[in-house]
């Protein structure tokens, strides 16, 4: 038994094969002007408080920096023409040559050489007090900076909460019609706060625990400085 198969010509839109093979999805970019734009009054008012917080945070560290590098200068030499003018019973040399340091150390042994006839517990303690005074110097603005660290990353997650408010109020307002788009934008436009407040924190705390480190060096440098002072004063006596 033969079997005959019915050829037709069949012709086939290659158009709309071709443009689903080679449409691709279109990529949505954002940047972070429009992010930052994109929250809302509230949204904008929490990251130009930010925006402030991180102005301050570089301005106290750069400003402590400098504070700190010059209360630490001292010339290798200092301590040695203090010795010398101890030595010659010189005190107002020894008081001219302090006035002339920026250092912490230099302003510490102008206020023990005054005493120098002194106890050595009496030029310790006229030193101490002194000393006490430069490190509040030194220490000055770091709780403000600490306060920066912690109070940056809540601003941050206050931000996130009003725009988490903002976007279910929305969804309530839609009557039933849930958008994904509109949800999905409400929540990424909040985590913008909370990812702003996260990096200032963190910079503001490494800032704070930098100029602690060198705070406590230069206290340690202050209290071997008052040893020294003191030792060469019981020997020139």
């Amino acid at each position: 038994m033969k079997t005959f198969f019915l050829q037709v010509p069949v012709t086939v839109d290659t158009s709309a094969i071709d443009l689903t093979q080679t449409s691709e999805p279109i990529q949505k970019t954002l940047s972070i002007l429009e992010l930052i734009t994109s929250g809302g009054l509230g949204g904008q008012i929490i990251m130009i408080s930010l925006a402030v917080l991180s102005i301050l945070t570089v301005y106290f560290f750069w400003e402590r920096i400098q504070v700190i590098r010059s209360a630490t200068k001292l010339d290798s030499k200092f301590m040695n023409k203090v010795k010398d003018y101890l030595s010659d019973n010189k005190v107002e040399s020894v008081v001219d040559l302090c006035d002339k340091s920026p250092s912490a150390l230099a302003k510490m042994i102008a206020k023990g050489v005054l005493v120098k006839d002194g106890s050595p517990k009496e030029i310790q303690d006229v030193m101490e007090r002194q000393g006490n005074l430069e490190v509040y110097k030194l220490e000055f603005n770091l709780s403000s900076l600490a306060t920066i660290a912690g109070a940056a990353p809540m601003i941050g997650f206050l931000g996130t909460v009003i725009g988490m408010i903002i976007a279910f109020h929305e969804m309530a307002s839609a009557g039933g019609q849930i958008d994904i788009e509109m949800l999905s934008k409400g929540i990424y436009t909040a985590m913008t706060t909370t990812v702003a407040g996260l990096i200032v924190g963190i910079v503001a705390y490494l800032a704070y625990n930098q100029l602690v480190s060198k705070v406590t060096q230069a206290t340690f440098n202050m209290e071997q400085g008052t040893a020294e002072f003191i030792d060469i004063v019981s020997k020139t006596k």
